[in-house]
């Protein structure tokens, strides 16, 4: 199977519906990750085809529970995940990619300027630093892959946000202990396993809001 083949397969398992322009953008945006990645690691997974699942199937996988925010931050983006794949499938929405390591915010930027990313801004930056930035203003929504644990996400994304709006944390196993360690003026409006295509780690997403 190409990589194209199980991206369209896999997308029909998720039920979203993305048009041949927007599916070719997330394979030349693989492509680019896999030349960059034989040199700066930026991921382990090194295969094509396992990349398409756990990277930009699992990424996607959140679509359906996004809403339509206008503006999003992706916190430790690392190599613009799950950024890219978002700002791809949702060109209208403005994408932040917060990263503080050199070489990673050096691939996020070539990954703008090569897919033409106009949605997208990359911040090379500590994210506790964006606060007080005179540049930064607040976004409607914080997502995060594996970024840390839920206190500690709810602390620096807050800081990011909007009055309104919401964090995402992509996760593995159901994070029951940061739950209950979560802040008591926020909660967990939703808790949703991931069934990601060919993906056999569990995935859930945890979706925090101001009580």
């Amino acid at each position: 199977m190409t990589p194209a083949a199980r991206l369209a397969e896999g997308l029909v398992e998720l039920g979203l519906d993305l048009g041949a322009a927007k599916q070719q953008g997330l394979l030349d945006y693989l492509s680019l990750l896999g030349r960059w990645n034989r040199t700066y690691n930026l991921t382990s997974v090194r295969a094509e085809l396992a990349m398409v699942s756990a990277h930009l199937l699992d990424s996607l996988s959140l679509l359906p529970y996004l809403g339509s925010p206008s503006s999003l931050a992706d916190l430790g983006s690392g190599a613009g995940l799950p950024g890219i794949p978002l700002a791809l499938a949702r060109p209208e929405m403005a994408v932040k990619l917060i990263e503080s390591t050199q070489k990673k915010a050096g691939f996020l930027t070539q990954a703008k300027i090569d897919l033409e990313l106009k949605n997208v801004s990359v911040h090379c930056a500590r994210a506790e630093t964006l606060e007080t930035s005179e540049n930064w203003q607040p976004v409607e929504a914080v997502v995060s892959r594996a970024f840390a644990d839920l206190a500690s996400f709810v602390r620096i994304g807050s800081a990011l946000l909007a009055p309104a709006g919401r964090l995402l944390a992509m996760k593995g196993q159901h994070p029951t202990e940061e739950i209950a360690a979560l802040p008591p003026d926020w909660r967990v409006c939703d808790c949703v396993a991931l069934k990601v295509p060919w993906l056999a780690a569990q995935r859930h997403l945890i979706i925090i809001e101001r009580t």
